[in-house]
């Protein structure tokens, strides 16, 4: 006797892959390699870090109506259970995916300028390439699903609202701007605006060329008042 299904084996064996009689301790069975194990942290974040891509596609593939749990959890390759785990209910998950949205916009833009930007027209066609890609896109269908969700609407707004003040700091750091000079704070809040409104048309058409003309515009603008 000796044998135990599950890992322990003849000759005195204990379980958990640590044995004697010919396999040595630490998980190396018959001289294979150790089999590198995930820590349970580690493979809970990776879960958490997938449903949040793949709820961010969802949305700006599929829009609100149709990106479900379960159309997440299957695209993200988990299953409907370990999501609601992760994100108990639908509003929480798509939340938690406009943050990382928001996220993911701060990090490309201050990833674009390292050591600090020089050159403000570079900043301006920056930001307006934040609000004409699917980070964006994702973005505005939870914004329009929570002005018709009453249980998600403000959640979407107090968030959004932390997201527009974190966005017009990093504006304000990479066009270098002296909010104490008059019309600086309202001109660096408009080209935000702007730049949404971009957004928006890019929905319908890629217009790049009429974008590139407003970026050059904004810059001339923003020189002139910045300094």
């Amino acid at each position: 006797m000796g044998v135990v299904n599950g890992g322990a084996t003849t000759g005195g064996a204990t379980t958990d892959g640590a044995t004697t009689g010919g396999v040595a301790t630490g998980g190396v069975v018959n001289g294979a390699p150790p089999v590198e194990r995930v820590p349970k942290q580690d493979r809970s974040r990776a879960t958490r870090q997938r449903l949040l891509e793949a709820a961010v596609a969802c949305l700006a593939e599929h829009g609100w109506a149709g990106s479900t749990v379960s159309v997440v959890a299957e695209r993200a390759g988990v299953s409907r259970g370990a999501a609601q785990h992760h994100f108990p209910t639908r509003e929480d998950l798509f939340t938690a995916a406009v943050e990382y949205v928001a996220e993911e916009r701060s990090t490309a833009l201050r990833d674009l300028f390292p050591d600090g930007p020089t050159d403000r027209h570079a900043v301006v066609a920056a930001l307006v390439d934040l609000y004409t890609g699917p980070l964006f896109r994702a973005a505005l269908h939870l914004w329009v699903a929570a002005s018709n969700e009453e249980q998600l609407r403000p959640r979407v707004t107090e968030l959004e609202a932390r997201v527009g003040r974190e966005t017009h700091r990093i504006a304000v750091e990479l066009l270098n701007a002296d909010e104490t000079r008059p019309g600086a704070r309202e001109t660096v809040q408009g080209l935000l605006d702007m730049s949404r409104g971009l957004g928006l048309a890019n929905l319908l058409t890629d217009d790049k060329a009429r974008r590139e003309r407003v970026v050059a515009q904004w810059s001339e603008i923003l020189d002139g008042v910045l300094g």
